[in-house]
């Protein structure tokens, strides 16, 4: 029988018993942390076009045309002309006119990109690690040494 048979006896699969009878291993622990990262969204930047109507008063110089009649007395002057319906005179008048129409033109242009921006977040955790404590009853004889397998 083992002398630490009582000492170590645990269901705990952490505590190891190797099969020389002076010989036990307690293992300890410790926590680390781990750190993952995902990409959530914040939110979002929507842009669109707006219309806006305004009213535009333009001034548009045009040009028409005016017939004027002037009549003169001529003293009764001799005709060899009988007198008949068939004498017309056509002018024609003209004048200009105004068409409106619409065009589209470009004004300007938005655009918009994502850019990444490092940045450095702090995290602030406690963690729990196992130490080994030894306790000496009555005055035995103890090697404490330490190994590191890191």
């Amino acid at each position: 029988m083992s002398i630490f048979k009582g000492l170590f006896e645990n269901d705990d699969d952490e505590i190891k018993k190797e099969t020389k009878e002076d010989d036990a291993k307690l293992r300890l622990r410790k926590e680390e942390l781990d750190i993952n990262k995902s990409r959530v969204q914040k939110g979002e930047v929507e842009f669109s076009k707006e219309i806006i109507e305004e009213q535009k008063q333009v001034d548009v110089p045009v040009t028409r045309e005016e017939v004027v009649i002037e009549r003169r007395t001529l003293n009764n002057e001799a005709s060899d002309s009988a007198i008949t319906d068939e004498e017309t005179i056509r002018i024609p008048v003209s004048e200009e006119r105004v068409d409106v129409g619409k065009h589209t033109v470009f004004t300007g242009e938005v655009s918009a990109h994502k850019h990444d921006i490092q940045d450095t977040k702090h995290i602030d955790e406690i963690l729990k690690r196992e130490e080994a404590r030894v306790n000496k009853i009555g005055d035995p004889d103890v090697v404490d040494s330490v190994t590191n397998h890191d």
